[in-house]
C-alpha cells in the first residue's frame, strides 16, 4: 500500500487531525509511519509475535477511538508511544510464562550510524566460527536484556529499538530526562557486565 499522494510532507500532528476532521486516510499515512518501528517495540517488550501483532492493532485502536483527545500538548509520537508502553505494561502483569526472543538491536547509545552488536563481529574469523559465536552472543544479549530492571529495560527498547530522544522517551514514562539517561547508563553497564566474556563486544557499550 502506498502513501496517499500528497501526504508525506505533512506532521503526524497534522495528519491526526485531518483524521479527526473525517480524513481515514490521513490515519493510514499514519499507520505506515509507525507500524514497523511500534510493532519491534512492542515484540521487544512482550517477546510473543502473535501478543505484539494483536497490541500493535490495540494501540492504532485506542489512536483511533481518542483521536479528538489529543491537544498537541506533545508530540504525536510520544502519546503513541505512551499509549504502547502502558498496554505492553498491562499485558506484560498478565502474562505467567515468557519467551526468551533474540534482540538485535544496536547497542551503543553513542553509536548513532550503526549497525547492531552482531554485525561487529570480527570479519577475520572462519563464517562457521562467527556463525556459532554469533548465535550464542545473540542468546546471551536476550538473556541480558530480558534481566534488567523493568525501568531500564524499557529506556534502552525505546532509545535503541525506535531511535527515540531521551527527551522524548522521559515524556513517554514521566521521569526527567536526566533520569532517563542515567537508566539508560545503568542499562549498559549492566549489559556490559553481562557479557564481560565477550571483551572486545562489550567495549562497545561504552
Amino acid at each position: 500500500m502506498s502513501t496517499p499522494s500528497g501526504r508525506e510532507g505533512l506532521s503526524d500532528e497534522e495528519l491526526l487531525r485531518l483524521f479527526d476532521e473525517g480524513d481515514a486516510s490521513a490515519f493510514e499515512t499514519l499507520v505506515q509511519r509507525y507500524q514497523r518501528p511500534l510493532f519491534h517495540f512492542i515484540l521487544r517488550s512482550v517477546r510473543e509475535r502473535d501478543r505484539a501483532e494483536e497490541l500493535l492493532q490495540d494501540v492504532f485502536l485506542k489512536v483511533i477511538q481518542r483521536s479528538s483527545e489529543f491537544q498537541g500538548n506533545s508530540k504525536f509520537s510520544t502519546w503513541l508511544y505512551t499509549i504502547a508502553r502502558n498496554l505492553c505494561i498491562d499485558t506484560s502483569r498478565k502474562m505467567v510464562f515468557r519467551r526468551h526472543r533474540s534482540l538485535d538491536a544496536p547497542l551503543s547509545a553513542a553509536d548513532a550510524e550503526g549497525g547492531t552488536l552482531l554485525d561487529r563481529v570480527a570479519g577475520d574469523e572462519p563464517a562457521a566460527d562467527r556463525a556459532v559465536i554469533g548465535q550464542d552472543l545473540q542468546e546471551r544479549i536476550s538473556t541480558a536484556i530480558d534481566g534488567l530492571p523493568e525501568e531500564q529495560r524499557e529506556v534502552f527498547l525505546m532509545r535503541e529499538v525506535s531511535n527515540m530522544a531521551f527527551k522524548d522517551i522521559a515524556d513517554v514514562v514521566g521521569v526527567p530526562e536526566n533520569t532517563v539517561k542515567s537508566r539508560m547508563r545503568y542499562a549498559l553497564e549492566r549489559l556490559q557486565r553481562a557479557l564481560a566474556e565477550y571483551q572486545d563486544y562489550a567495549r562497545e557499550l561504552k
